[in-house]
């Protein structure tokens, strides 16, 4: 832990921006909704306005997860012309995914801003604010859609990252500032004693509070460290958590094994579409289902060199097969980790993950107990959709509808007695929306509870081999 909370990160880093103070020309942008308390510090510290920047990729059509593009609020748009001729998008998909998008920015910016106009960024010198950096690809598509917005000079300011993304991330800004790159990487929050999720609800009051005159804020205005509703904290619910290798068909995949107290069982995640480990909205829901007693493996289906080769190309994240072999061979290898031996298994994909998960469970009926997808893409599993026996989850944003659609057919193709889809209003593909993460993890949490729990020895032992009551859950 290097960070106390978002306060004392934002703390730090304005210490190392000094030389932006009290200049008219420099303003602090935080990307909600972790950024913005961070931001707010430096602003505090800094004498410089703050405001929020909100931006979004433009999915590829079918492939929602590939970005060939970025708007922000506003009027400002990033469009990657080599990826739109390659995927032979046209320019009427083009204006329509546009349209939809400014539309869910704006219902946000709404919210956040009310009848208050956003900060004028061109020829000014823009310090764009998060509260950490895991893959980059969020990031990566602010900047884009900002750049678009003419700022005289681009400063990104985060208080970690591992290097990789920094090297990255550093040719696409002017200048990036970020306190520590510690190499042991696999989630912002594991940097903070505190990070739990920041409510819309904070994100306005800070802004509110940004607005009175900034010499007259004490600290008594900042966020601090009131204690929220869901304490995921670690030491409290006795979590062990270990940095695991697996080899695994001639390549070394690096994952973190978090295990409670005599677990009800045990979920790999299978991240997709360019994510990783360090995904922050799959970290969340492993803490989730790590406080209600399930174990949690979170790993890297990609080694470094190939996240190298797919972050321009998107080859590789789209290799569902290859994919599939790298969890079906983590699932062995999980099989016979000492402390894992004789606990149910299931699965969480998320993006094309989830086409993994779906294929690796077909492929191994005896161990899989139950699969949840998030925002998945189980279309792209194919034949193996219909040989599915592990009682399956689909979850989806209301607002996604491209990939809702998707999911609709795939739900009727898959051949396990229970499965069901579950929409969350108001939502969309990456669940940013004020509560709609914590409704993901927690209709996942209930799905495994029940199924892991009901699929073990010592359950079925007890029920005469009855898998137990059906579950109760709102679906479509």
């Amino acid at each position: 832990m290097l960070f106390t909370n978002r306060e004392d990160a934002g703390h730090r880093l304005a210490m190392q921006l000094r030389a932006y103070a009290h200049r008219s020309d420099v303003i602090v942008l935080g990307i909600p909704r972790g950024g913005v308390p961070v931001a707010f510090e430096i602003a505090r510290e800094l004498d410089t306005p703050l405001d929020i920047f909100l931006s979004r990729k433009l999915g590829v059509p079918g492939h929602e997860e590939l970005a060939f593009g970025a708007v922000a609020a506003g009027e400002a748009r990033y469009l990657d012309a080599d990826l739109i001729q390659r995927a032979g998008i046209t320019p009427q998909q083009i204006e329509r995914i546009t349209q939809e998008v400014k539309e869910q920015l704006k219902r946000r910016a709404d919210l956040y801003r009310g009848n208050r106009p956003p900060l004028d960024v061109a020829g000014r010198t823009v310090l764009l604010v998060d509260d950490g950096i895991a893959t980059g690809s969020s990031i990566y598509a602010a900047i884009q859609a900002l750049r678009q917005l003419k700022p005289a000079k681009l400063v990104v300011a985060v208080p970690v990252a591992p290097p990789s993304t920094c090297d990255w991330l550093r040719r696409e800004v002017d200048e990036l500032i970020c306190l520590y790159t510690p190499e042991n990487f696999y989630s912002v929050g594991q940097f903070y004693g505190h990070f739990s999720q920041i409510t819309d609800e904070e994100v306005c009051n800070l802004l509110r509070q940004a607005e009175r005159p900034l010499k007259s804020q004490g600290s008594e205005d900042c966020l601090g460290t009131a204690p929220h509703a869901t304490s995921l904290s670690d030491s409290e619910n006795h979590i062990d958590q270990r940095e695991v290798s697996m080899e695994i068909a001639g390549v070394t995949l690096s994952g973190t094994l978090s295990l409670p107290k005599a677990p009800k069982g045990i979920v790999l995640f299978a991240h997709g579409s360019g994510s990783s480990r360090h995904s922050p909205r799959n970290r969340y829901v492993a803490r989730v289902l790590q406080s209600r007693g399930i174990a949690t493996l979170l790993f890297d289906l990609l080694t470094a060199e190939e996240e190298s080769i797919d972050r321009p190309t998107a080859e590789l994240r789209f290799d569902i097969e290859l994919l599939a072999r790298r969890l079906a061979g983590a699932t062995q290898w999980m099989t016979h980790y000492p402390d894992a031996r004789g606990i149910t298994l299931g699965y969480f994909g998320a993006s094309t993950g989830a086409a993994a998960a779906l294929v690796a469970a077909a492929r191994l009926p005896n161990i899989v107990t139950a699969v949840v997808s998030r925002g998945g893409r189980p279309d792209l599993a194919n034949g193996s959709l219909g040989i599915v026996r592990a009682p399956t989850l689909l979850i989806v944003g209301g607002d996604d509808e491209a990939v809702l659609a998707l999911n609709r057919r795939a739900l009727t193709r898959l051949g396990c007695k229970e499965k069901k889809l579950v929409i969350i209003p108001g939502a969309t593909h990456l669940f940013e929306e004020s509560g709609a993460l914590e409704r993901v993890a927690e209709v996942a949490a209930e799905w495994f509870v029940h199924y892991l729990v009901a699929g073990s020895p010592d359950a079925q032992k007890g029920a005469g081999g009855e898998a137990g009551s059906p579950l109760r859950m709102d679906a479509a």
